[in-house]
C-alpha cells in the first residue's frame, strides 16, 4: 500500500524553515560559547629547549621571545584531530592537493570575503615567502623593477634584491596613531621599467588594513601604469576592528586579471611548521608563468600541512573568533600600556594582525630591540622593515606573559629616565 505524503501549506513549511533556521543560529550560538570555555588562551604551553625558533635562546639569556610571527597557542582541535587520524594511516609518500582541500580553500574565501575563486586558480606553495620570490622572478623580465610601500616585511625588501631587480620604495605616513598611504606619493615613484608592486594587506609590521576607497584607488594606478601586483595578504583572516578585509583581486575583473594573491592559514592557526600556502592566479598565462617558475624548485606542501589547512578552514571558525577575541584584549592591554605609562613610545593602532609597531626613537641611541633584549624581551629590530627606530612586538602569548614582558619593558626604560 502506498502512503500520501500529505502537503504541507507554504505558510506552515516557511515557518518550519524559519524555526529550523532559528534552532540552527541557536545552536551554533551554544557551540560557539562551548569552544570559548574549552579553549584557554592563558594556558602557558612550555616551548623553551625545544624545535621552536621563536624560543631558541642560543645566549641563554631568558628573554621573552616576541619577535617572529608566531602564535604560543596551541592549534585548534579539529585540526590536532585531523593530523592523528593522518598519522596513524603511517604512510607519508607524495602527496597532492586532494579536490577536497581546494574546496575548503574556495569555500572559505567566499564565506569570509564574498571572494569567487575557481579552484584551477589555486597554485600550492610551501609557504608564503617562497610565492614573493616567485613573483619577483617568474613574473618580470630582468630590466623590469618593483615597487613596494615600507615599513614592510624584510622578505618584500629582500626578494627583489636577490632576483636582481630595481626596487623603488614609497613610505607610509604616520597621521596621529594610523598609518596612511599617500596616493600621490605612490603614483609618483612610478617610472617606465615598473612592472610589479609588492603589497602587504593586511600590513606588516604596520598593521593596517586596507578600506575599499584606498584600495580602488591603488588599483586605478595600477590599471593605469600596467602594473602587476603580488598581495600578501596572509593576516586577513586576524583583523581585530570593525572593518572588512578586502581581497585586492576581488575589486573588479581587470585587477584579478593582473594580480597574485597569496594566503595560508599559517598566521590564522599557527600552523606555520607545517608548510602550507598557495597562491589565487586567475589570470591564465600569469599562472603558467609562476608554474613554470616554481617547476622543480619549490616544493609542494606536505601531506600534513594539507591536512592542516583543510581541518583549519572546515572546522577551525569557532576557535578563530576566539582567538580573535583574546588578541583584542591583548592588543587594547598594550595600547593602554604604552599611553599610560610609556606615553613617549609611541604604538601605532594596531587594526589587525597580532604585531604592534613601536616608535623608540625617544630612547637616543638607546632605542632599538637590543636595548629591550638586554631587559628580557627580544623584540623584532625596525631597521630590516625600513623602520628605523622602530620595534615589532608580537603579542600572541598568554596574557600572563605579555604582562610579564610588559614590567620588563617599564623597568628598563624608567631605568634610563
Amino acid at each position: 500500500m502506498r502512503h500520501r505524503l500529505k502537503r504541507v501549506p507554504a505558510c506552515a513549511r516557511a515557518e518550519s524553515s524559519r524555526t529550523h533556521k532559528l534552532q540552527a543560529k541557536a545552536i551554533a550560538r551554544t557551540v560557539r560559547v562551548r569552544i570559548r570555555m574549552t579553549i584557554d588562551f592563558n594556558r602557558i604551553i612550555n616551548r623553551r629547549n625545544s624545535d621552536s625558533l621563536k624560543w631558541s635562546d642560543p645566549r641563554g639569556t631568558n628573554a621573552i621571545p616576541m619577535w617572529v610571527a608566531d602564535m604560543d597557542f596551541a592549534a585548534p582541535e579539529c585540526v590536532i584531530h585531523a593530523l592523528r587520524e593522518r598519522v596513524d594511516q603511517g604512510v607519508f609518500g607524495y602527496s597532492i592537493a586532494a579536490p577536497a582541500v581546494q574546496q575548503a580553500v574556495v569555500d572559505w574565501a567566499e564565506s569570509h570575503y564574498r571572494w569567487r575563486i575557481d579552484p584551477a586558480w589555486i597554485v600550492w606553495l610551501p609557504g608564503l615567502v617562497p610565492g614573493i620570490h616567485l613573483a619577483c622572478r617568474a613574473l618580470l623580465h630582468s630590466e623590469d623593477e618593483i615597487l613596494t610601500l615600507v615599513p614592510v616585511y624584510p622578505p618584500f625588501l629582500e626578494a627583489p634584491r636577490l632576483a636582481g631587480r630595481a626596487l623603488q620604495t614609497v613610505p607610509l605616513t604616520q597621521e596621529k596613531d594610523r598609518w596612511v598611504l599617500d596616493v600621490d606619493e605612490l603614483r609618483k615613484a612610478i617610472h617606465p621599467r615598473t612592472k610589479l608592486l609588492l603589497f602587504c594587506s593586511p600590513h606588516n609590521p604596520v598593521g593596517k588594513v586596507f578600506g575599499r576607497e584606498e584600495l580602488l584607488a591603488v588599483a586605478e594606478i595600477c590599471e593605469r601604469h600596467d602594473l602587476l601586483i603580488c598581495s600578501d595578504e596572509i593576516h586577513c583572516d586576524l583583523i581585530l576592528d570593525p572593518v572588512r578585509h578586502v581581497p585586492f583581486a576581488s575589486l573588479n575583473q581587470e585587477i584579478a586579471e593582473r594580480t597574485v594573491t597569496l594566503m595560508s592559514p599559517s598566521k590564522t592557526f599557527n600552523l606555520s611548521g607545517l608548510s602550507c600556502g598557495f597562491a589565487v592566479i586567475p589570470n591564465p598565462e600569469l599562472r603558467k608563468r609562476f608554474k613554470a617558475g616554481a617547476s622543480d624548485l619549490v616544493p609542494q606542501p606536505n601531506a600534513l600541512g594539507y591536512v592542516a589547512c583543510r581541518a583549519a578552514y572546515e572546522g577551525g571558525e569557532a576557535w578563530r573568533v576566539a582567538l580573535i577575541d583574546y588578541l583584542r584584549g591583548n592588543r587594547d592591554l598594550l595600547a593602554s600600556f604604552f599611553a599610560e605609562q610609556l606615553p613617549r613610545l609611541k604604538m601605532s593602532r594596531v587594526e589587525a594582525t597580532y604585531l604592534a609597531w613601536i616608535d623608540t626613537r625617544y630612547l637616543g641611541e638607546k632605542s632599538g630591540a637590543g636595548f629591550f633584549e638586554k631587559a628580557g624581551v627580544r623584540l623584532s629590530e625596525g631597521d630590516p622593515f625600513q623602520g628605523p627606530g622602530f620595534v615589532r612586538l608580537n603579542f600572541a602569548c598568554s596574557r600572563p606573559t605579555l604582562r610579564d614582558a610588559l614590567d620588563r619593558i617599564s623597568a628598563a626604560v624608567r631605568g634610563i629616565a
